[in-house]
């Protein structure tokens, strides 16, 4: 059999090796394993990107990779439910503010907007995305956007700070190609192969060397401004999508991994979730004298999600509830609050 087009993105991407491993581990949908280098569909091409994120996660977060080193051993797979993403809806160097950062991604990859969140204790809002062609079998976008308004005038100046040297990793080439599988609907296997390390490109910290006079203000009153502060537009989680949170919470906490206490279940009773801690990381800061500095700081982390089965309602036909719940991200959220 030929080689499939997802795994000749993901080796041009991630190397062979970590691609081999990536194919092993992910549940991928038998119709994103084609071999056709004439028409690389955009849903391949979201599928591509969605897994060099979540390797991303993996390296950045040791508890994940331990988790999912069981997995593998255990012959089992990971099923991607959502990737989430924290912008700032304020003026950010050249990097365009909010989720219109990566809007202009997803949309032309084949994403619509699925619901929208507001996140009022924590001052931010958050969106879902939902890829057209396979909703249950490719991840969601989870894109909040945080509301400096909503804070201090000295909080306000300090973000304008920190966000001012951020550089747009979107290179002409990639927004051509945007531009392209939006129109057509898939690329050619050289365009996609392309395409897909720009993209990764994005994801991640866009502005500078960080005061740490500023990250200080900016956690007494957001701590999901200071960890933008410090990480940036990177996957702030990865979300597992298993079969009974409560049943992995407790195996996971009898091995001794640092789960949440509770797991977090929505209005609607169908949204299940809970997470490990963030993991920490040593982040550089400049001092009040100009000199570089190391602090041990939140850094990303893996969360776990049980989705249920809506039923079929007035014009609505019964299927996995792919919905969030506001009450669930801001308890979620929390995994960032403190080493």
């Amino acid at each position: 059999m030929n080689q499939t087009n997802l795994k000749r993105m993901l080796d041009v991407a991630c190397g062979e090796a970590q691609s081999a491993e990536l194919m092993q581990l992910m549940n991928v949908s038998p119709a994103l394993l084609r071999a056709d280098a004439q028409r690389v569909s955009r849903a391949e091409i979201a599928q591509a990107l969605n897994m060099v994120l979540f390797a991303g996660i993996l390296e950045r977060v040791p508890t994940g990779m331990a988790y999912t080193r069981d997995v593998i051993e255990a012959g089992g797979k990971v099923v991607f439910d959502h990737g989430a993403l924290r912008t700032v809806k304020w003026e950010s160097g050249a990097l365009p503010a909010g989720e219109i950062a990566f809007t202009r991604i997803l949309v032309p990859l084949g994403y619509q907007l699925n619901g929208q969140y507001p996140l009022d204790r924590i001052g931010m809002t958050g969106r879902s995305y939902a890829h057209v062609d396979l909703p249950d079998d490719i991840a969601q976008y989870f894109v909040s956007e945080l509301h400096p308004e909503r804070f201090s005038a000295a909080f306000q100046q300090a973000v304008t700070r920190v966000l001012a040297s951020s550089v747009d990793p979107l290179s002409e080439d990639a927004v051509a190609l945007l531009a392209q599988v939006e129109r057509e609907g898939h690329l050619s296997l050289d365009d996609a192969t392309r395409l897909v390390p720009q993209l990764v490109a994005c994801f991640e910290r866009q502005h500078g060397p960080v005061a740490l006079a500023d990250y200080e203000l900016l956690l007494k009153e957001s701590a999901e401004m200071a960890w933008i502060a410090t990480e940036g537009n990177a996957f702030n989680h990865a979300t597992d999508r298993v079969p009974d949170v409560h049943a992995l919470a407790q195996a996971q906490r009898e091995l001794g991994r640092p789960i949440k206490d509770a797991v977090e279940v929505s209005r609607s009773g169908r949204v299940l979730q809970t997470a490990f801690k963030a993991d920490p990381v040593e982040r550089e800061f400049v001092d009040a004298s100009g000199v570089t500095v190391r602090r041990t700081v939140p850094g990303s982390f893996y969360e776990f999600i049980t989705r249920d089965v809506m039923p079929a309602g007035e014009g609505v036909k019964s299927g996995l509830d792919l919905s969030f719940d506001a009450g669930n991200a801001q308890g979620i959220f929390k995994m960032t609050a403190a080493c």
